[in-house]
């Protein structure tokens, strides 16, 4: 059983566009994204920015208004609970930011931060301190650092308190809504251990937003491909990357730094042109279409569903899904 399912999924904002916001238009931000996460898995959504994959971790977390689709977590469809029972749910899913330094209340300590959660829900004050001291520990925070503010703190140091706040309550899951991106690459290692870690030992699952595909590949179990609003690509992670179907997939894969400067010349490096389309006026066929090096004249006219390429994997494309 999943625990977390998404089906079908829209979220649409209406905007105002032209001469003092005369017309009327909608931004599909995200348009029929379906995804499942099982207990313990990693689920990377990986994107250019403005895509959709944040605003999908918002609507999941209930930050952001679902315009249809439905989202069950562990067994619950969100759209019939109560507030209560919303609580109750929101107690199980947590949240970790990019940027630990807006998600942090410069007038906080640290041990007030992480405790935060847990005034919220009314745990006793004695069981408080003494689960700080624990989620310190154990996201590799001293114990002398529990009085200081986040300005005191290196960036590394501040995520790993967000880390800790997020795990106060022990959720099931975890969404890091590109967790390591304002990090530099020494620390990004570093953050990424520590979570990898943490589902270890704590049985944690994570939706993890990113646009850095190598930063990625260490930690997903699958990786679902996003490009304006829709999935084009989705499977586990080590065949997505060596053996990437989707043209976005396959361009995304080839801008990847290679370690050895013996490998560099062997990979072809595919660069698109053009920018992302606008969500509010997206191509009529396929939403690559106006980008891909491989299009056909169908790709203009059709729209390709997600549809599966064997029993794990799932491909947008006329041209290189099943059947092609």
């Amino acid at each position: 059983m999943s625990l977390l399912s998404v089906t079908d999924l829209r979220v649409h904002f209406p905007v105002r566009t032209g001469t003092f916001g005369r017309n009327r238009a909608v931004v599909k931000a995200v348009d029929g994204v379906s995804l499942q996460i099982a207990p313990g898995e990693t689920l990377a959504v990986v994107g250019e920015s403005g895509c959709g994959k944040s605003t999908t971790g918002n609507a999941v977390l209930g930050l952001a208004p679902v315009t249809g689709g439905r989202i069950l977590f562990d067994g619950q469809d969100l759209s019939r609970l109560s507030r209560d029972q919303r609580q109750q749910v929101w107690r199980d899913m947590q949240v970790v930011f990019q940027d630990p330094v807006s998600a942090l209340n410069p007038r906080r300590t640290i041990a007030q931060s992480i405790a935060e959660p847990l005034v919220i829900h009314n745990h006793a004050r004695a069981d408080i301190d003494a689960r700080v001291d624990e989620l310190m520990a154990l996201v590799g925070l001293n114990p002398d650092q529990r009085d200081r503010r986040p300005g005191a703190l290196s960036g590394g140091q501040r995520q790993r308190v967000v880390i800790a706040r997020a795990l106060a309550l022990s959720p099931k899951l975890v969404i890091c809504d590109e967790p390591v991106s304002a990090l530099d690459v020494s620390i990004q290692s570093q953050i990424l251990n520590l979570l990898m870690r943490l589902q270890r030992d704590l049985g944690l699952s994570y939706l993890f937003i990113a646009h850095d595909l190598s930063v990625v590949r260490h930690i997903a179990d699958r990786v679902a491909i996003m490009y304006l609003g829709v999935i084009v690509e989705e499977g586990p992670a080590e065949q997505v990357f060596s053996d990437p179907r989707h043209p976005y997939t396959e361009a995304l894969i080839s801008a990847i730094p290679l370690p050895d400067p013996g490998l560099r010349g062997k990979r072809k490096r595919i660069v698109l042109k053009g920018d992302l389309p606008s969500p509010i006026s997206p191509p009529q066929g396929c939403p690559f279409v106006t980008r891909c090096p491989i299009a056909e004249p169908r790709c203009h006219a059709d729209r390709p569903d997600l549809a599966p390429l064997d029993d794990s994997r799932n491909c947008r494309c006329f041209l290189r899904g099943a059947g092609a």
